[in-house]
């Protein structure tokens, strides 16, 4: 399992946000490829998370693009 500090950050303000980060936190996100960047993210704040995540803007990270699309695919799959 992953450190219980990173599942507390998955839980945010917006029960959108939670829907999307704690099904990638838990299929591994912040262990795999996405490690850094997913950590970094999650220092971000709700609102553009919100942005990014639920209304597709594109983030102005470049770091951020594909740990965003695959957050994106875990709560698809």
């Amino acid at each position: 399992m992953s450190d219980p500090r990173l599942r507390w950050q998955c839980r945010r303000g917006m029960l959108e946000l939670d829907l999307l980060l704690e099904p990638f936190l838990a299929q591994g996100g912040a262990e795999g490829p996405y490690a850094h960047a997913f950590r970094r993210l999650l220092d971000e704040p709700d609102g553009q998370l919100y942005r990014w995540l639920v209304l597709a803007e594109p983030p102005t990270e470049p770091e951020y693009i594909d740990v965003i699309a695959a957050i994106r695919r875990a709560t698809v799959a």
